[in-house]
Parts: C-alpha cells; structure tokens; sequence
C-alpha cells in the first residue's frame, strides 16, 4: 500500500510545493469554533484585547493556512507548529487573562506540560495523533492548556518560583531537541515521503526540527525567564530607592 494514503491528518495528504498556496483549511467547525472563542473573549470584561487578538489570529495562521497542510508534509514544521502553539500562543492568552493563582503553582504545571510534550513527541503517539482526527486535536488541546496553565503559573507566583520554571521547560525543550536531532534513524512514519518534495531527507527535516526544538525554542523560555528576572530586579530596586 503507498504509505502517502495511510497517514492522513487533520490538515490532509502532504502537499508539494506547487500545491501548498492553495491548501487553506476551511474547515467550518474550526472557523465557528476560532470565532465562537474570539467573541466569547471579547465580551468578558477582565480579558485584555491586544494579546487575544493576536493569540486568535495565530491560531488561525496554525490551523487555518496553507501553514497547517505544510505540517502533513514535514516534521520540522510540525515542531514550529507546536512551538508556536505552547510558547507564543499560550503566554498571550495568559497575557490576555487576570492574574489568578493556578492551583499547585509552577512546579506541577512545569512538570505535567513537560510530560505532555515528551508523550506527544514519541513515535507512538504522534503517528496515532496522525491517523486520528479525535487524537489530533486531544494532542493540540493538551499541548495548549497545559502550556497556557503554566504560563498563568509562572506569571501569578513569586519571581523565583516562575523564573525555575521557566528554565525548567528550557531545559526539557533543549534535551527533546538534542535527542532529535541527534537521532541516527527517522523516527516519524508519517514523514517518511513527505520531506522528499522539499528537498530533504526524513532525517535531515527530523534533525532539522530537533534543532529548532533546541535552539529558539528553548530560547524563547530563556528569554522569558531573563524578562521576568529583569523586571524582578526592576521591583526590587524602585522598592530600595523607595525606602
């Protein structure tokens, strides 16, 4: 059987280059559901509009673009897909949200997203996650709450706390990133033709998305984590001025 007709995600077949500009998913309940979320936000009161917006409107980039078919075809891609989801989308809507305490704190979510992103990346899972519209968007749904109750975490605890945690996920992004990359063999199925169009081996694009993993995405925490620390010094400086 041609292994192109097995895996057939969510976003559809992996396209060639010459096929990608039109490949925009017009899913109906994606857009009811994108609008419905956007709408809903908008009408209660505490949420800030600026970084909902934006959140929503890189959802749609993810789910709704040509970018989303491009996922199907190389597992690179998918690494930026996620990094976007769990670290430039969930840190806006939790910028968009009040500042609560999550229950637990960071170390729980630390931990739990962390388990979460691990599990979704093994071979296993995400070739499942691959066949599987049910466990495509249980795989997007937990890889965003779980990063979004973190983000909330990190910014409703004490600076110490939040800044570990911070670097925490830093460290477990750059070692999953390590590990792909260094891998001597593809590990992902689905992307075992889908890269050839593009000018890559399964393994160049695996190793491509390790890299990815490990370098801006775990700088993206980092960068995080210095922000929070700077604006920490910040406080702790105006309050000695102060006293």
């Amino acid at each position: 059987m041609d292994q192109a007709a097995i895996w057939i995600p969510y976003c559809g077949v992996a396209p060639v280059p010459g096929e990608l500009l039109a490949r925009w998913n017009l899913d109906p309940l994606l857009l009811a559901a994108l609008a419905l979320a956007t709408i809903a936000g908008l009408r209660f009161g505490e949420v800030e509009r600026r970084p909902l917006l934006i959140a929503m409107a890189l959802l749609a980039l993810l789910f709704v673009s040509p970018f989303c078919a491009l996922t199907s075809a190389l597992f690179s891609a998918r690494a930026v897909h996620h990094l976007a989801l769990t670290a430039v989308v969930a840190p806006l809507l939790a910028a968009a949200l009040p500042v609560r305490r999550v229950p637990g704190g960071p170390v729980p979510w630390t931990g739990l997203h962390a388990v979460t992103f691990w599990l979704w990346h093994a071979p296993a899972a995400y070739e499942a996650a691959l066949s599987n519209h049910a466990l495509y968007w249980l795989m997007q749904a937990s890889l965003l709450l779980s990063a979004l109750a973190l983000w909330r975490a990190v910014r409703a605890a004490p600076p110490t706390s939040g800044i570990a945690g911070l670097l925490a996920t830093m460290v477990q992004m750059g070692l999953l990133g390590a590990l792909l990359t260094f891998a001597g063999t593809p590990l992902y199925a689905p992307h075992a033709l889908g890269p050839l169009a593009w000018g890559a081996t399964p393994l160049e694009d695996q190793q491509l998305a390790g890299l990815i993993m490990w370098a801006p995405g775990a700088g993206l925490y980092l960068a995080a984590a210095l922000a929070l620390l700077a604006r920490w010094f910040a406080r702790e400086r105006d309050a000695a001025a102060a006293a």
